[in-house]
């Protein structure tokens, strides 16, 4: 198909797609760089080989997944026209977004117990990276948390149905991404 036929709201779905695609590329350009940052870092003399991976993000490696299941199953509720179902589900979305950050800051309460701090004296450039590696990751999910409320806002006012749902296309999209992001970097972040 052209990207020039169809309706004018086929082509704006369309073009909010692309340029959602061009943001999450965007990001991801972002952490290949502090990502290879850090692995080239990583050779350096102070660098610290037996730092303990918070416990707290294990934990929050499976709320991420879960509001990635969450969302798919809000959307599928939309698309079925079960408003009473996607409430419940979108709700539970938020929650389960929001325990994440809490998790993570408890993972960073978790590495200041090991003595390592993200800036200062008792700083070291490994958990600097990791500081600066998870808290870019959470602007990116609070991010997306304004983004999940929104679609909760709109969907409370009715505006999204089983044949117009662009706005819960694009926030899906967007917050699969972030929590695929969380998988990756944890699995970076534990193994390397």
């Amino acid at each position: 198909m052209d990207l020039t036929e169809g309706t004018i709201e086929q082509k704006t779905a369309r073009a909010k797609k692309n340029i959602m695609w061009f943001a999450m590329l965007s990001m991801f350009m972002t952490f290949a760089g502090l990502t290879s940052a850090y692995i080239v870092s990583s050779e350096r003399k102070d660098w610290i080989e037996d730092f303990v991976f918070p416990q707290y993000f294990y934990v929050s490696l499976g709320v991420i997944i879960i509001t990635s299941v969450l969302f798919f199953l809000f959307k599928k509720s939309i698309k079925e026209g079960k408003r009473s179902q996607a409430t419940t589900l979108l709700l539970a979305t938020v929650a389960s977004a929001v325990l994440f950050v809490v998790l993570q800051f408890k993972g960073f309460g978790e590495i200041i117990a090991q003595g390592f701090y993200p800036t200062g004296s008792a700083a070291t450039v490994t958990t600097s990276f990791i500081y600066a590696i998870v808290f870019v990751h959470l602007l990116h999910i609070f991010g997306g948390i304004i983004v999940l409320l929104t679609v909760f806002v709109k969907h409370l006012k009715g505006r999204y149905t089983q044949e117009n749902y662009l706005g819960v296309q694009l926030a899906e999209m967007y917050w699969h991404f972030v929590d695929v992001l969380w998988v990756y970097l944890f699995g970076f972040l534990l193994f390397m």
